[in-house]
């Protein structure tokens, strides 16, 4: 440690022996205000991409490749070997959502009152061990069965992901580190891609292929669980990899967010307050149709493909570019939705490639004269709806403060998401073979319903905007502040205004707290 610093902890020390406080007892890094540099601020934020960010990606791909395994399954062979019938593989789709939907409630409650790292640990083992337990299946009924608790050790990853991404993060730095996690999407479409091309050669062996994709990714997420343990904090204020100065430095650059550090206390007031806040109806609305979209392609994909006239070699290679385009449709939407400092435009920008892949995928299937190589291209404008779920997200975590609130919005999200992982795959009908019309049609249609959610949700906050604006006056306050969670370069909170910023680490939701400043 520096001689300033040194003599820095020295002051502060002396000041709380002054009032009474031990000097040696451990000091609660949300009670007062430091200097936090934009040096400082750099150097903070590499140590929690480091620590936090890094284990957020790998456990994120390991549950993104559990969760879309199933379209590559079901090419090696899964239905003819389980002699699935009708509508039995869309049930089996549809099993994990509805597990996700109906846990939610207990998971917005889990997500408060148990703390990331013991969660995440606990999940991470769980959701692997039914994984590779899917590989020993020999029936629908079993089939299902452990579907249903895969959706259940599942339902808690994304809203767990995000409380973390909200608590560790400034909002300007929120939209390209969910980019980061969620992006995996795309890395796992294009390794399972390759993965199962590799499987499909296994001829004869007491494994079949799909078995061996099961036990190979439920393995891979099992070993993903003592990684958590070891490098995931629950908290910036418990961090391990910080110093006692940088816990304090880390809790200070986050002010400026006005959601709070977390709190492991549940409460209801939170949650009623969910309910009459309008925001939250959209974000549920649009997180349903998102999903209502993406599910065509994690369920169906390599299914559409393979109908489209290709081997079952060639359809699980050709998803690998769909991989690829969706990894690049994130980053590049996020880093657009942070440079803009807005989610609301390339949100809705997102969903014009979408329609004018349905409207291929409509055209071709309905013309007579089918053309292999524009359904593709149709099917490939479907990736650009993966670029949606992140900018919700970070749009989402920006917009809330409060843990228990935050916990149940983004249990909302899952909820939303999961009804829309239920809603998709029943689009699609077995009898609608090959090019599956009606849910193409009904994909059209959700595309455009998003476009004008979107445009609502944006009114919305606009309007909050100006009641907090209201408010502040009312209680003495400028009428308007700067944002400065939202700047590239940081800046601290309110300097030289003593009083603002008095509750922007409290446990407060956005509706209680009036500095608080949505954000498009």
């Amino acid at each position: 440690m520096e001689p300033a610093a040194d003599h820095k902890q020295e002051v502060e020390l002396a000041e709380r022996g002054q009032q009474g406080v031990d000097p040696n007892e451990s000091k609660d890094v949300t009670d007062y205000r430091v200097e936090v540099t934009p040096a400082d601020n750099r150097r903070l934020l590499r140590k929690t991409d480091r620590y936090i960010l890094s284990v957020l990606i790998i456990v994120y791909f390991l549950q993104v490749i559990d969760k879309t395994n199933m379209g590559y399954a079901n090419v090696l062979g899964l239905s003819a070997d389980l002699k699935l019938v009708g509508n039995q593989y869309s049930l089996v789709n549809i099993i994990v959502s509805a597990a996700q939907l109906g846990w939610q409630p207990f998971s917005s409650y889990l997500l408060v009152r148990v703390p990331p790292r013991y969660l995440m640990t606990a999940l991470v083992f769980l959701w692997g061990s039914v994984e590779a337990g899917l590989g020993g299946c020999s029936s629908f009924g079993s089939l299902m069965a452990l579907r249903f608790f895969l959706g259940l050790f599942e339902a808690g990853c994304l809203p767990l992901f995000s409380l973390m991404t909200a608590q560790w993060y400034r909002r300007s730095e929120q939209p390209m580190r969910v980019a980061a996690w969620y992006s995996m999407n795309g890395v796992a479409a294009i390794i399972m891609a390759l993965i199962s091309y590799g499987l499909s050669h296994i001829q004869g062996g007491a494994v079949h292929p799909w078995q061996a994709l099961f036990i190979t990714c439920g393995v891979l997420t099992v070993l993903g669980a003592p990684l958590v343990w070891f490098f995931v904090d629950s908290t910036v204020a418990d961090a391990r990899f910080f110093t006692e100065d940088e816990k304090a430095q880390a809790v200070e650059r986050l002010r400026a967010n006005q959601t709070g550090v977390g709190s492991n206390e549940f409460k209801w007031q939170h949650i009623y307050e969910l309910f009459y806040d309008i925001k939250s109806l959209f974000w549920v609305g649009i997180a349903l149709l998102i999903n209502a979209g993406t599910a065509v392609a994690s369920s169906f994909g390599p299914t559409l493909i393979n109908n489209f006239g290709f081997d079952k070699y060639v359809s699980s290679l050709l998803n690998a570019p769909f991989g690829f385009l969706q990894l690049v449709v994130i980053l590049f939407s996020s880093w657009a939705a942070q440079k803009m400092r807005s989610k609301a435009i390339p949100l809705a920008l997102l969903q014009i490639p979408g329609i004018i892949g349905c409207a291929l995928l409509y055209h071709e299937g309905t013309s007579g004269n089918f053309r292999q190589s524009v359904a593709l291209g149709g099917y490939y404008l479907l990736a650009f709806n993966f670029g949606c779920n992140p900018l919700l997200v970070s749009w989402m975590v920006a917009n809330t403060a409060g843990q228990t609130k935050k916990s149940a919005i983004m249990s909302l999200y899952q909820a939303g998401s999961a009804a829309g992982n239920i809603v998709g795959p029943l689009l699609f009908n077995a009898k609608d073979a090959p090019y599956y019309i009606p849910g193409i049609r009904g994909c059209l249609g959700i595309f455009a319903a998003q476009l004008v959610c979107v445009g609502l949700q944006a009114v919305t906050l606009y309007l909050l905007n100006r009641v907090r604006r209201r408010q502040r006056v009312a209680h003495g306050k400028p009428e308007f502040i700067k944002d400065t969670s939202m700047d590239g370069k940081y800046q601290q909170y309110a300097s030289g205004d003593e009083t603002l910023g008095q509750n922007a680490l409290l446990d407060l939701t956005d509706y209680q707290n009036d500095e608080f400043v949505y954000v498009y």
